[in-house]
């Protein structure tokens, strides 16, 4: 069931004088992959195929995740009226496929898979959140404070069935980091670099994961404020069954945000050095 629906949003007040252009290719790019929940979710289905009620959660949850998809390509078209939603889409849906008839989690087991869907939703409440809170559009900034707020619900949403399945599972706590570890690594394969590709390149440039990948992160990690940092951290040592505001949550947000510095300064340096077709004009 949907908590808010687009014809909510107030449209009426996009002022394009507020825009950031800087923002506008990652909306495009986040546009591609939430639209794309409908796949994950018949991958989830085909997953846990025997459990009636998380299929049902799952049906649920991929329709809020292509009304974040949708809501944020309405919002790209009106700062960029050339961008075409749907046709990008078309473009990502073609280039970038999952297997969404699979027989078993591809973490190994039901209960790293939801621990991966744990942090997908860590991350991207927190990068709404932060998106929103830099925005000074205000249709942006409603967008993004809804969808991180959705974004929060299907933490815990995945959160409480991991916790049922880990108690048949018994998933050991170095599978369970093993698994949030590798999740965030895979923030930089093709599923983000290449969304930012298809909404963002003109036609006929060559897809290039290297540029595209410091295309997209380069500008996206410097929203990111260590408050928003903290917080992720919170819900990753929640998901691990530590303590999420705890000694040791604080330290590994502290090393957490210079990494994050560190990587964002790297890409920004190699989005500099690359003939990307959408430039890097400010420093965030």
């Amino acid at each position: 069931m949907k908590h808010w629906t687009i014809e909510q949003v107030a449209w009426d007040r996009f002022d394009p004088s507020k825009v950031d252009p800087e923002v506008v290719p990652l909306v495009k790019a986040a546009a591609m992959v939430e639209r794309n929940g409908d796949d994950y979710a018949l991958y989830l289905k085909s997953v846990f195929r025997e459990d009636p009620a998380f299929q049902q959660a799952t049906d649920n949850w991929a329709i809020e995740e292509i009304q974040h998809g949708d809501a944020l390509g309405r919002w790209a078209a009106l700062a960029d009226p050339e961008f075409d939603y749907m046709a990008s889409f078309a473009k990502y849906r073609a280039g970038y496929t999952i297997d969404v008839k699979a027989d078993a989690s591809i973490r190994g087991s039901r209960t790293g898979e939801l621990i991966a869907r744990c942090m997908v939703e860590t991350g991207t409440s927190s990068y709404y959140t932060a998106l929103g809170e830099a925005s000074d559009e205000p249709v942006l900034k409603e967008i993004c404070r809804l969808i991180a707020a959705d974004e929060y619900r299907h933490f815990k949403l995945f959160y409480d069935h991991m916790k049922r399945y880990l108690a048949r599972e018994n998933l050991s706590f170095a599978k369970r980091l093993r698994v949030a570890l590798g999740r965030i690594g895979e923030s930089e394969d093709d599923e983000l670099a290449f969304a930012f590709h298809c909404s963002n390149d003109a036609p006929g440039v060559e897809y290039q994961h290297e540029r595209c990948t410091a295309g997209y992160m380069g500008r996206a990690m410097g929203y990111y404020r260590y408050r928003h940092i903290e917080r992720g951290m919170g819900m990753l040592f929640k998901s691990l069954g530590l303590n999420p505001r705890g000694r040791m949550s604080e330290v590994a947000a502290r090393v957490g945000w210079r990494l994050l510095c560190w990587r964002r300064d790297r890409f920004r340096e190699a989005l500099a050095q690359s003939t990307a077709p959408v430039p890097l004009s400010r420093a965030a």
